[in-house]
């Protein structure tokens, strides 16, 4: 496996109460993860937790030997994280609509795979350029994909809130899994949609581009989207590949 730098932060923003995000970096078994509560009063952050310590304890034993092996593992993280969370609200009716948004990668001999539900996102910078690996499931995103609107009525859309897909809501759930090589100095960037709505790829590519270390980065990504608003939590987990 290639030898990797992390950095991560998860910070409440300006304007909510409590933070419904969580992340886990793991260096030594090669991984890293954010996810989104949603749900608010129904336990949101509960929600993302349950997913984070369930892909956590899914991992245990993880070697990064092989593609397989990574597709396995990251499945059975989002598939149980789903069922506990859907357990979680039979047993406790009032947290009916709890559930999350979650972006899990890790990496193996050869390359990557990232698992995908919900609008959080998973990006590369690679060789100067910005490139967003996911696809939002959200009902602006399907918009788009229709040509029913620009991306500019999309930053703006009041319901570009509204998601598609999620962990915990439904008893099947539609995994993303994307898959691919890593080369020397890639820098991959996970987040919440906190940066995002908050934040515009490019400006997100100015910084990621800047000689600093990926802390720095990491601290530079959070205070601008609260210096844009801070309108909702805000998590940035960045992982960069070595040069040999």
């Amino acid at each position: 496996m290639a030898q990797i730098e992390y950095s991560g932060k998860t910070d409440i923003g300006l304007k909510r109460k409590n933070n419904e995000d969580s992340m886990i970096i793991n260096p030594d078994l090669g991984f890293c993860l954010v996810a989104d509560g949603m749900g608010g009063a129904a336990a949101g952050d509960l929600a993302s937790q349950i997913f984070a310590l369930t892909s956590n304890s899914t991992f245990a034993d993880y070697k990064g030997q092989s593609e397989k092996e990574t597709i396995e593992k990251i499945q059975k993280s989002f598939y149980l994280s789903n069922q506990k969370i859907l357990e979680h609200v039979e047993e406790n009716p009032l947290h009916k609509g709890m559930g999350c948004t979650a972006e899990l990668l890790a990496f193996f001999n050869e390359g990557f795979v990232i698992g995908h539900i919900g609008d959080s996102r998973t990006y590369r910078f690679s060789s100067g350029k910005l490139e967003q690996l996911t696809i939002d499931h959200s009902f602006v995103q399907d918009q788009l994909d229709h040509g029913l609107i620009t991306p500019e009525e999309a930053r703006n859309h009041h319901l570009r809130n509204l998601i598609l897909r999620a962990v915990g809501i439904k008893e099947n759930i539609s995994l993303d899994l994307l898959r691919g090589k890593v080369s020397p100095g890639d820098l991959f960037l996970l987040c919440s949609d906190g940066l995002t709505d908050m934040v515009e790829d490019l400006r997100i590519e100015e910084i990621l581009a800047k000689e600093d270390a990926i802390a720095y980065k990491n601290e530079q990504l959070i205070e601008t989207a609260k210096s844009s608003g801070g309108k909702d939590n805000i998590t940035v987990v960045l992982a960069r590949i070595k040069p040999e």
